[in-house]
């Protein structure tokens, strides 16, 4: 039986510079569904990113009708703690309704805003070939720069065969480990559901 854990979690606020601020979730993945490159997966995205990603898959599949993302009210405080929950889960059901349509599973874009870091710009490049490195690539380069996942270690300590894990070391040439840019994800999602 396949399936795809996603959690939006650990709202912060980020400062663009002295005058404004946004803030950022982390999209957690856990997953066994033979269309993800990686099997978990963790970053971070803005809001603004959700509206974009709704737009791409919106284009590309004009028969299917989206889920809604929660509204973009005038009146959200970053600084109250209900406003940001609100959007937190409504992101959340938003990501859970798309990742149960094959259709939009399909999409490149959207594995690409689950698994990697990139930007809207660097993602359409990297979808319409104008890039040197592939979805595949970007993605397994993405979680290069990470820290391998516990449950990732765990499952290696007990003597899973390497060769068919969806791991990447960080000696596999696709970069230079750095905790700097790890999103301390944390593999126990029932732990974090409050």
């Amino acid at each position: 039986q396949e399936f795809v854990t996603v959690l939006v979690r650990d709202p912060r606020i980020q400062k663009e510079d002295s005058w404004h601020s946004y803030i950022d979730y982390e999209i957690f993945i856990h997953t066994n569904s033979i269309c993800f490159t990686r099997k978990t997966s963790c970053v971070r995205r803005r809001y603004r990113e959700f509206v974009w990603l709704r737009q791409r898959l919106q284009s590309n599949a004009v028969l299917i009708q989206l889920p809604e993302l929660p509204s973009k009210t005038p009146f959200f405080n970053m600084n109250n703690p209900n406003h940001v929950d609100h959007r937190r889960q409504g992101l959340q059901e938003f990501l859970e309704k798309i990742l149960q349509d094959v259709l939009l599973l399909s999409d490149s874009r959207l594995h690409l805003f689950l698994q990697t870091q990139l930007s809207p710009e660097d993602m359409e490049a990297c979808v319409s070939g104008q890039t040197k490195f592939s979805v595949a690539d970007a993605i397994h380069s993405f979680a290069s720069l990470n820290r391998r996942f516990p449950i990732e270690d765990e499952e290696r300590k007990k003597g899973k065969n390497d060769a068919d894990s969806d791991s990447e070391s960080s000696s596999s040439g696709l970069g230079p480990s750095d905790d700097s840019i790890s999103c301390g994800c944390k593999a126990s999602p029932a732990s974090e559901e409050s």
